[in-house]
């Protein structure tokens, strides 16, 4: 070796270079796993503590009794019931008598002149469920203080993120104009209990226990609870 020369060890320069990609990588994994987190892909199944991704409930309440109510946001029977019964149910959540299961799903798609609102509604209400659980409840009664007639346009992303922002959710924006839940919709909507004597799916649908009741044997209100004796 001529001499004032001397040999470089490479190995802790290689092992530095090593650490530093290493950190690079896990910096890019984190914030690959955030943005994914933040903007959910189409084609998702929802998923919270409150959500119950085997039947599509959004759970409200932690009551041994169950109850379980199946709803189309442009079904106006579905509207009369929450104005009738609504209040009650949520007395009965409050009490800690009831879970009530709360089931979004879309049978009257054919109704809105092509824009799919029952789909588009119900995939709303899972983004806003997903986003702040507290929120379900009071958005799902102001859509329906805000429903379209059967045979209209129905309310537009546009309004339906209104109607979120309204009751506190303002971060869905994508989650609802990209119908992320959509095809889960479609999924648990083929899963509708039938009435019994129906001939189809129909809402809205009632389950005590899980068991579907016919809406006649419906009580009158002020009642519900009797229904869990």
């Amino acid at each position: 070796m001529a001499e004032g020369s001397r040999r470089v060890n490479w190995f802790p320069i290689w092992v530095s270079v090593g650490v530093v990609v290493a950190l690079v990588l896990v910096a890019w994994l984190v914030v690959s796993l955030n943005n994914n987190a933040a903007t959910p892909e189409p084609g998702q199944t929802p998923s919270a503590s409150n959500i119950e991704t085997e039947t599509g409930a959004i759970l409200v309440g932690d009551g041994e009794n169950r109850l379980d109510t199946y709803i189309d946001f442009m079904c106006p029977i579905c509207n009369q019931f929450e104005q009738v019964f609504g209040a009650e149910i949520d007395g009965l959540v409050d009490d800690g008598a009831i879970t009530h299961g709360i089931h979004p799903i879309a049978i009257l798609d054919d109704q809105s002149q092509g824009t799919e609102f029952s789909t588009r509604a119900a995939n709303a209400m899972y983004c806003v469920a997903v986003a702040d659980a507290e929120a379900s409840v009071p958005f799902m009664n102001a859509m329906f203080q805000n429903q379209p007639a059967e045979g209209t346009s129905g309310l537009t992303d546009d309004q339906i993120l209104d109607i979120a922002d309204a009751v506190g959710v303002t971060d869905v924006d994508a989650c609802v104009t990209d119908g992320v839940y959509a095809d889960y919709v479609a999924a648990m909507t083929e899963e509708t209990p039938v009435q019994p004597g129906a001939g189809g799916i129909g809402t809205p649908t009632i389950a005590v226990n899980g068991e579907v009741i016919a809406n006649s044997t419906l009580p009158e209100p002020g009642q519900l609870a009797t229904l869990f004796e």
